[in-house]
């Protein structure tokens, strides 16, 4: 990152860690359950230095606080105050959005709320969408509400390689940068991972909602990405948010599973031509969906 800014929401101090904090045009970029903004830091520099990359450390990860009170602030409306709170912070009326895994639901409820949807104009959803694959959705629960310790770093990095390896990440060099940012060592001299371990908790506290009315009621242009052998997100609900949202653009992303880590051009500049291209609602005829096929390298 270039920069570093911090943003208090109540008692929290929030990081967003911020790539060409001079750029003309902004957008947020919002990692998955258990990362943080750090994961950005390629797509950042392949968008360019015409784009400002605001990419926050959600509550309970990375370098921001954790909370005292897990079953209030590890929510997604909880998130939602605090992603509001960062866009009056940095005096942004109207922002596009790219969301990972969670960082997309938010996205996603941002734009569908009346309170906030005029302020996202444009939403990329990386591996996520108004339904999920209860399997898959099942298997991250179970993963991030056990502790993980290790007595050494090296070990910690072979369970990042293991467990994300359908992020898709091609060099030993990107590995080892990823278990640096990823390390928090304990009192007692071992290794274990930089987020809260209550941070599974919101999978118990938080409130389901209807998020297929979340994405109907989406106006602003679409974009999700898949990872062709992603588990959260199959071809058929893809599919069935194309015939929700016609004017969707799907990149489908060979060679990764949840979540493709944004990291190469082949998946970054579709997003930028997404992000460049002028844009009118019709109303008349529905636009014929877009998919996009890129044979990345494995």
């Amino acid at each position: 990152m270039d920069s570093l800014g911090m943003v208090t929401v109540r008692e929290l101090e929030i990081a967003v860690r911020i790539w060409h904090p001079d750029a003309p045009r902004t957008v947020i970029a919002w990692h998955g359950l258990a990362r943080h903004g750090g994961d950005f830091e390629d797509m950042a520099r392949l968008l360019g230095p015409e784009w400002r990359i605001l990419a926050p450390d959600t509550p309970g990860r990375g370098l921001s606080s954790w909370s005292l009170h897990p079953a209030h602030d590890y929510l997604y409306s909880h998130y939602e105050t605090i992603a509001v709170s960062i866009l009056d912070h940095f005096n942004l009326d109207k922002v596009s959005w790219i969301g990972t895994s969670m960082g997309g639901l938010l996205g996603m409820l941002l734009a569908a709320s009346p309170r906030t949807q005029a302020r996202i104009e444009r939403l990329v959803l990386n591996d996520v969408g108004p339904e999920l694959e209860l399997d898959g959705l099942a298997d991250l629960a179970r993963y991030f509400t056990i502790p993980h310790r290790f007595s050494r770093l090296s070990q910690l990095e072979t369970e990042l390689r293991q467990h994300y390896a359908s992020f898709g990440i091609q060099s030993d060099e990107a590995w080892q940068r990823m278990t640096l940012e990823s390390a928090r060592r304990l009192p007692d001299g071992s290794w274990t991972f930089h987020y809260d371990p209550r941070i599974g908790e919101q999978f118990i506290h938080d409130t389901p909602r209807d998020t297929w009315a979340d994405w109907d009621a989406i106006r602003c242009p679409l974009m999700v990405i898949r990872g062709a052998e992603s588990r959260l997100i199959s071809e058929d609900i893809v599919r069935r948010m194309a015939e929700h949202q016609p004017e969707l653009e799907v990149l489908v992303a060979p060679g990764c599973g949840h979540a493709p880590m944004l990291d190469r051009s082949e998946q970054v500049e579709p997003i930028r031509t997404f992000l460049d291209t002028p844009y009118l609602r019709t109303t008349s005829v529905p636009p014929r969906t877009r998919w996009w096929h890129r044979l990345f390298k494995a």
